[in-house]
């Protein structure tokens, strides 16, 4: 098993890795819409929110050697399931693949974060 990091997503903000390699699978971690450059979650809508976070799983998946279009499953979670058409429609653009997915909302995220979407790829 190997573990994964990169200074293009947000660094683990607690005792875990930011993705795990476990043969030809890589195990991402739930990504949050932090900005890992300036550290901080800069939009404020969901749309804005899910499109960084598509961006910090990318990141992910590419200094694992795999890519969006490898994802088999996604988990995501939402803050208000009501927002579930904008996150969506960002969504689609970015897991072209269609992988497997869930989608819940929960009580709360971490640093008052709208979206996070974890994921499993190959590699």
């Amino acid at each position: 098993m190997k573990t994964v990091e990169t200074k293009n997503a947000p660094a683990a903000i607690g005792p875990y890795s930011q993705a795990k390699i476990s043969g030809n699978m890589v195990f991402a971690s739930g990504q949050i819409p932090v900005n890992p450059e300036s550290g901080a979650i800069e939009a404020t809508d969901v749309a804005g929110q899910t499109e960084q976070v598509c961006r910090n799983v990318a990141a992910l998946l590419g200094a694992a050697g795999s890519s969006m279009e490898k994802v088999v499953k996604t988990v995501c979670f939402l803050a208000d399931i009501a927002d579930f058409g904008a996150f969506n429609a960002v969504y689609e653009k970015h897991f072209t693949s269609r992988p497997a997915r869930s989608c819940v909302a929960v009580k709360d995220i971490p640093k008052g974060a709208l979206v996070e979407i974890e994921c499993i790829a190959e590699i």
